[in-house]
């Protein structure tokens, strides 16, 4: 069978900087694709290079048995590429038709009836339920990535890049995906499939290519005796540890206390009730949650970010309600936000100045308001070696690195700073198995050294397994605590649901 795409000796340089390294890669008609590698591996490279955002420096692709120069995502359109990127490239005032058809019409008028009605029958066909109507800021993460499918699929792609498409859904709408992709390949639609996460690489491959420092190292054709171990270890080159080693340890006083507090949303409303927690010296409390029962507003509640309407906040015994959240992390807060890129970088600035937003005003890095660049140039490199951050240059712009890149260098910058309290929310949302290893490690770390961790994850997995009690919550209201050895799925699912039991 003739393959629908191939790659051949794709070479992608940035500086001094080989992010692809003579690649060869094939994808065959109704085939997933799975391509597996660290954070920094090359993989979205590659991708951008077949999309034509970037164009190669050596190489050839080809599509369906012809030579192609693809120059620009346009172009990858017109000959059957789609992607969906991991931060999606929508417009949020408006609708999902006015979403998917922009860029499409070439007449002045424009017959929207006709426009909705087939992106609402694509819809039905390819179980990606969403309403044309519903303007797409208004729509939950994963009824955007929907529309991004649908944007592709209405532009008649037959060969699909998905990058990163679990990274913020949950986990009913995983399964709602993977049934959807299931349709797709059965269609005769071609998959490649960029993820982490290794069981569901597992569950949903045909193949698997594996990409380390820019060169593809291997392609697993059989996964019949393959697991989840033997991958992570193919992917980073070493032996991994999958799971948590957590050791026993007793919790000291109170550090974080929420007394009845209620939060108000960007709406006005209240969003959190009623809601009350106390987080101690040297213990992990992860928060449990199908996305959008309140943990958003819950976090910037407490981090400073939205108003504390009712009941109070408590740091190590100061009332801190109301606080700004420079005055919090004066206290001893510190927040790994749940959106990197609107609350966690600033893009434009480069890796070394997102490494010291919060304390680039502090001895030794600034003395008597005069910048000390050595001190700065010694750290930044300091924790880049120590959290891995893969880059070409500390000055290149955060936003040139990759979505795991750019995490490691929040999860360094809020560690470096000892909090003695920590809201850590989706800390290892887009990290290789290798990177998620080492941030759980930092994090039992904190915890042994006293610091009290708030964890807030979509994986219910990581919660259970880092964290000393489980706290669930839903519509905005506190279902309960469970103690690590009481957590299980079930019971805990059955809490995220609404229904306590008994």
């Amino acid at each position: 069978m003739e393959p629908v795409l191939r790659v051949q000796n794709i070479t992608k340089r940035f500086g001094s900087n080989v992010a692809n390294d003579h690649i060869t890669f094939d994808l065959y008609p109704g085939e997933i694709h799975s391509l597996l590698g660290e954070n920094g591996a090359g993989k979205s490279t590659l991708m951008n290079v077949i999309y034509g955002v970037y164009g190669a420096d050596e190489g050839e692709i080809f599509v369906n048995g012809k030579q192609v120069e693809i120059t620009s995502p346009k172009q990858a359109i017109e000959l059957g590429i789609g992607m969906v990127h991991q931060h999606f490239m929508l417009v949020p005032p408006f609708t999902v038709a006015e979403n998917i058809m922009l860029g499409l019409q070439k007449e002045l008028r424009l017959d929207m009836k006709q426009a909705e009605a087939k992106i609402a029958q694509a819809s039905e066909k390819y179980d990606l339920r969403v309403d044309p109507h519903a303007t797409v800021a208004t729509l939950s993460v994963g009824q955007q990535q929907r529309v991004e499918i649908l944007k592709v699929l209405y532009r008649g792609a037959r060969v699909l890049i998905l990058d990163e498409p679990t990274a913020v859904l949950t986990p009913q709408e995983t399964q709602e995906l993977f049934v959807t992709l299931g349709r797709l390949k059965q269609d005769g639609v071609s998959i490649v499939f960029i993820s982490h996460k290794l069981n569901e690489v597992m569950s949903i491959s045909s193949r698997v290519s594996i990409l380390r420092r820019g060169q593809i190292t291997g392609c697993i054709e059989d996964l019949t005796d393959c697991n989840p171990q033997v991958l992570a270890s193919a992917m980073v080159g070493r032996q991994v540890t999958l799971g948590v080693e957590k050791p026993e340890q007793a919790p000291g006083e109170n550090v974080l206390e929420l007394d009845h507090i209620f939060v108000q949303g960007a709406d006005k409303r209240e969003v959190i009730k009623d809601f009350s927690l106390n987080i101690r010296a040297g213990e992990i409390v992860g928060l449990a949650g199908v996305d959008g029962n309140g943990q958003s507003e819950l976090v910037k509640g407490v981090a400073g970010l939205l108003p504390v309407t009712r009941g109070a906040l408590k740091l190590l015994g100061q009332d801190v309600t109301g606080k700004s959240p420079r005055a919090l992390i004066e206290a001893g807060m510190g927040h790994i936000p749940e959106d990197r890129h609107k609350q966690g970088l600033v893009l434009s600035m480069s890796v070394k100045e997102n490494l010291f937003l919060e304390t680039i005003q502090d001895k030794p890095y600034t003395k008597g308001h005069i910048l000390q660049k050595k001190a700065v140039d010694a750290k930044a490199k300091e924790l880049a070696e120590f959290y891995d951050i893969r880059c070409a240059s500390l000055d290149v712009p955060s936003g040139a690195l990759s979505g795991g890149n750019q995490q490691k260098i929040i999860v360094g910058r809020i560690l470096e700073q000892n909090p003695k309290m920590l809201i850590a929310v989706h800390p290892t949302r887009g990290l290789d198995i290798g990177a998620t290893e080492f941030v759980h490690k930092c994090l039992l770390k904190a915890r042994s050294e006293g610091c009290a961790i708030l964890l807030v994850s979509t994986e219910l997995d990581e919660i259970l397994e880092l964290s000393d009690r489980v706290a669930v919550i839903y519509e905005g209201e506190c279902m309960g605590v469970v103690q690590d050895s009481e957590a299980t799925k079930e019971g805990v699912g059955l809490l995220m649901a609404g229904v306590r039991e008994g």
